[in-house]
């Protein structure tokens, strides 16, 4: 399957994560050739070469370039792959932001398959446009194959301040893997809070969906604190099928995050999330 069509194919499965007309009230795909808001000389095209320096349209409106500039990946330097030696796409997510009391918007660009790596290549990049339109940080995001913002794209953890999500997923044909990355802006540059792991799977006799919902909670910190919940729930088919017999259930699974002062990072209450992600890996 070409990577174009696989990642369409996922999307779609992934609809329930993602934007529809009705909930995209932050995360928007707006033609690149068209101008900012407020900005009649500056276009998303602009915007996506500072990352991409060389970008452009071809015959059929998909934008094409080669390697993306130089960056790091939101987890850490021992992790994520190579750029692919050529990018192409037809739009790119924008997402606008709330980082140190200021407004910031957001683009996100998946470049699809590392050459190197079984992750794809995904470019979370933040622009200052003020004044004179800048790059002020853009990091490697892909956990996995295909890479979006997660709903609802942002939380906000304070009046001036928000905390943005992403998902990287890749499914089979009974299984989704999915990975919720919680990511933060500080001195204008991205910082990974934690990443959520989930693991839905359809069999002959049931399914099992494990559904991840965010809040946030003001608590007198400079960032309010962050509740994720996963339910995981299971829902029998109805059908006869061979194998263990199973029961539906559903339970929540309630982690929150809250602002270290000492640290100046967010820590976790609880390692419930971490335990989930390893009973989902022997389901593997």
């Amino acid at each position: 399957m070409k990577p174009t069509l696989l990642r369409f194919v996922l999307a779609l499965m992934l609809l329930p994560f993602l934007w529809t007309a009705a909930g995209a009230q932050a995360v928007s795909f707006p033609e690149l050739g068209s101008t900012l808001p407020g900005h009649k000389d500056v276009s998303y095209l602009d915007l996506a070469r500072m990352v991409i320096p060389d970008l452009a349209a071809d015959k059929d409106g998909f934008y094409r370039g080669g390697r993306p500039i130089e960056m790091r990946h939101i987890e850490g330097p021992d992790s994520g792959g190579s750029p692919p030696e050529t990018s192409g796409f037809s739009n790119a997510a924008v997402l606008a932001i709330k980082a140190g009391g200021k407004d910031r918007p957001t683009m996100l660009f998946d470049l699809g398959a590392s050459p190197d790596s079984a992750e794809g290549y995904a470019v979370l990049a933040l622009y200052d446009i003020a004044a004179k339109p800048k790059l002020l940080d853009a990091v490697n995001v892909a956990l996995d194959r295909s890479t979006y913002f997660r709903q609802p794209g942002k939380l906000s953890a304070g009046a001036s301040d928000d905390v943005l999500i992403t998902m990287s997923a890749h499914f089979n044909s009974s299984q989704n893997y999915v990975i919720t990355p919680l990511i933060m802006v500080r001195d204008d540059k991205f910082e990974l809070i934690d990443m959520i792991f989930t693991f839905d799977e359809n069999l002959c006799a049931y399914s099992r969906k494990q559904d991840v919902a965010f809040e946030t909670i003001a608590d007198g910190q400079p960032y309010a604190a962050i509740r994720v919940t996963v339910t995981d729930a299971t829902v029998m088919s109805g059908e006869r099928c061979d194998g263990e017999p199973r029961r539906p259930e559903s339970h929540a699974i309630s982690v929150t995050y809250r602002w270290d002062k000492k640290t100046s990072r967010y820590a976790k209450d609880s390692d419930a999330l971490d335990k989930l992600a390893g009973e989902n890996a022997k389901r593997f």
